[in-house]
């Protein structure tokens, strides 16, 4: 009796090893992530009409993941806007850094240069300025909505008439 009870030791002993080796082999077979499993790609889309006055705004945009719910990411935007004889074309290369502090909630910091093309009748401007946002939004899934503030906001340059700006964002 005393020998069958040292064989049932040895063996249940020994089958918790192999147990232990196919786990390991599973995990083992799995790929590593690459560079572009943790990229994801989209940005905002705007637009409004009404009496004498169009807005068209199309910004994609790519990020990068990291592991702590932060992303850092590069864009480009465009913008299309008629106010009666005043029309504008704005193209806005830039760069965006997101914080999920929690799911829901999307903290973000976008730094644009603005390169403004306008012309009012028959005259035409060219400048540009740039625009550091700061800001907030209800993330649900792969889009966020929320509100956004220019801190370096200037009336005489901007072509907008207040610093703030709403957030429509997605990212797939």
């Amino acid at each position: 009796m005393r020998k069958v009870v040292v064989i049932i030791c040895v063996l249940t002993f020994f089958s918790g090893f192999a147990q232990n080796d196919d786990d390991t082999d599973i995990v083992q077979q799995l790929p590593a992530p690459t560079f572009w499993d943790n990229v994801r790609f989209g940005g905002g889309l705007g637009f409004a009409f009404g009496n004498n006055n169009t807005t068209i705004n199309v910004s994609p945009s790519a990020i990068y993941d990291f592991q702590n719910g932060f992303a850092l990411g590069l864009g480009v935007g465009y913008l299309y806007s008629k106010l009666d004889a005043i029309n504008s074309n704005v193209i806005s290369p830039g760069a965006i850094a997101l914080y999920n502090p929690a799911q829901e909630i999307q903290l973000s910091a976008e730094f644009e240069q603005l390169f403004i093309s306008q012309k009012f009748g028959s005259n035409s401007f060219k400048y540009n300025y740039p625009a550091f946002y700061l800001g907030l939004a209800y993330r649900t899934g792969w889009a966020a909505f929320g509100v956004r503030y220019d801190v370096l906001y200037d009336e005489r340059d901007s072509i907008f008439s207040s610093p703030f700006t709403p957030i429509i964002r997605f990212y797939f």
